[in-house]
């Protein structure tokens, strides 16, 4: 993983420092709110409806020991013993005091960490998929691209004020676990035929009010070309997305408005002007960021096969976590592991300081020091042996993170809602734990099968409802909370956006609804193997609103 250089030592600092004043001066009245926001703002500091919010980044979600056990001393000392893993592969501590911010960000910068654009209209962290550098279907670890776009967009002096916040994901395999179709910019690592590396670029993805579907306006970009493009596609919008509404201001918009077409002829132009200038990737630069990200060396550890097949055999349960939760890494003596934030009736995305630090010494032990987090709020270890699995399996146990549902109804993303949001319509974790309880028998979940159930508290989408195979929107209406269904979205690599299913559910009956939706997919599938996405794109939406609400007409 990337190293920091004495630039970025001297730089964070420096801007802990300027917080620490800005703080200083909003506790003594100096500065008034509406002044002291933006410069919160920039430093990752959100007032909630309770309190103040810090969001911390991780840059595409890889992260170790050192820095899992700094997340835990700071939800222990300065928060509640908890943090919130999101959607953006980084974390939220929901408690800290103001006036303890400075100092946070001042231990976080120790361990090489900071908060610096997870918020304001500039270029937030950049998001890759989770399995990075391990995948046994990868064709080139994303990492380093991700990397060289992290440094060059921080506080990137064109784009701190973009006419809306902006997202970037990075994928390297045939597979989207990043969800790049919907975000701003999506980057598809891939070869070309003459094995030559490079990107497909989609630009004007995105969810929340206007949910779309990104476009693609290049098949191929040659990897040296991946600045001076992403430039011209940024400058493109920060000079024409719209500013009069902050609604309409994300480059989605600006695509709808004017079409693909004619976004493609003023990116390509815009492009025609940078190339070969001095953002051009020369090869050396591109190695030097790539050995960061070289992967570990990995023993061979054949053993493991046979001692795997013992173990499962003798524990039923060990046996269902690894089918669910340990997926085929690159070198065949190891898997990548999922541990699960999503206990059965759980809060999604939490984790305690005990299991942060249990997770980094788990991480140190057996996972050559490195862990992931997921844009579904897990946390991965991507290179653990064969052979370790059974003892990583029972120190998760010990500490409540062994919840074999990866992929699974249970393994559901959720946004923190009505609960800490001060956008939020309605309350999400109390829906999410419902549902996780009513469904957490595992021998049920294993009938169902992959479904994946998102949810957000608000238009925003911050859980990712547009996308969910089921998702579940909380509005308000006269005063009350409602849930609105959407069925058949995606994130993949065939990204689509649920449609909404009819008129909404109060949260008393969300999980009835729910339950209903599933039974209907399990009368109607053709067999276990057909999944629900698929059963769903199959027949469409009539039956399950023939099922839910009795007729068409009431549904309407």
């Amino acid at each position: 993983m990337y190293r920091y250089d004495e630039f970025d030592h001297a730089f964070v600092r420096s801007r802990v420092e300027q917080f620490r004043d800005q703080v200083n001066r909003r506790l003594s009245g100096e500065l008034a709110e509406d002044a002291f926001k933006p410069l919160r703002l920039m430093n990752g500091v959100y007032l909630q409806l309770h309190a103040y919010m810090l969001r911390i980044a991780i840059p595409y979600g890889t992260l170790n020991s050192r820095q899992m056990r700094m997340l835990a001393h700071v939800a222990r000392k300065y928060d509640r013993g908890y943090g919130h893993f999101t959607t953006r592969q980084n974390i939220q501590f929901n408690w800290p005091k103001l006036s303890d911010t400075p100092d946070i960000l001042d231990e976080l910068a120790t361990v090489e960490m900071h908060a610096l654009q997870t918020s304001g209209n500039c270029i937030r962290n950049v998001t890759a998929d989770h399995f990075a550098g391990a995948a046994a279907d990868e064709v080139a670890d994303p990492r380093p691209y991700a990397e060289i776009l992290r440094q060059w967009s921080s506080v990137h002096p064109e784009f701190s004020y973009l006419p809306r916040k902006f997202k970037i994901a990075v994928t390297g395999a045939p597979r989207d676990r990043a969800a790049i179709q919907v975000h701003d910019i999506g980057l598809h690592l891939k070869k070309n035929d003459e094995g030559q590396l490079g990107f497909a670029v989609y630009v004007g993805g995105g969810q929340g009010r206007t949910p779309l579907v990104a476009k693609k306006i290049r098949d191929f970009l040659p990897e040296e070309d991946l600045l001076t493009y992403t430039t011209a596609i940024v400058r493109v919008y920060n000079l024409f997305g719209r500013r009069d509404n902050k609604f309409k201001a994300r480059i989605k918009i600006l695509v709808h408005e004017i079409g693909v077409e004619e976004m493609t002829r003023r990116v390509e132009e815009e492009f025609s002007h940078l190339q070969g200038n001095e953002l051009t990737l020369p090869e050396t630069d591109i190695e030097a960021i790539g050995r960061y990200f070289a992967p570990p060396a990995l023993p061979e550890r054949a053993e493991g096969w046979a001692q795997l097949a013992g173990w499962k055999k003798q524990d039923a349960e060990f046996g269902r976590w690894v089918d669910q939760n340990v997926q085929p890494h690159k070198h065949p003596d190891y898997g990548m592991v999922t541990i699960s934030l999503k206990p059965i009736g759980g809060i999604p995305g939490d984790a305690s300081h005990e299991q942060m630090d249990a997770i980094a010494d788990i991480a140190e032990e057996y996972a050559f020091d490195e862990i992931r987090i997921s844009h579904e709020q897990n946390v991965i270890l991507p290179h653990v042996a064969l052979a370790d699995l059974e003892p990583v399996y029972r120190a998760l146990v010990a500490q409540g993170l062994a919840t074999a549902n990866s992929n699974l109804i249970t393994d559901m993303i959720a946004c923190p809602g009505l609960d800490y949001c001060a956008l939020a319509n309605a309350r999400s974790i109390p829906v999410a734990q419902a549902i996780s309880t009513r469904f957490g028998d595992p021998a049920r979940q294993a009938e169902i099968g992959e479904l994946k159930i998102k949810i957000s508290g608000c238009i925003n989408a911050c859980g990712h409802h547009h996308v969910g195979h089921i998702g579940l929107l909380g509005v308000e209406k006269k005063g009350a909370e409602l849930y609105q269904i959407t069925l058949g979205g995606s994130g993949d690599e065939h990204t689509s956006i649920g449609e909404i299913i009819g008129r909404g559910f109060e949260p008393e009956k969300v999980t009835d609804a729910v339950e209903t939706i599933v039974d209907t997919y399990l009368g109607l599938r053709l067999g276990k193997e057909e999944t629900f996405l698929e059963a769903y794109r199959r027949v469409g939406p009539q039956p399950f609103k023939d099922a839910l609400y009795g007729s068409a007409a009431e549904a309407a």
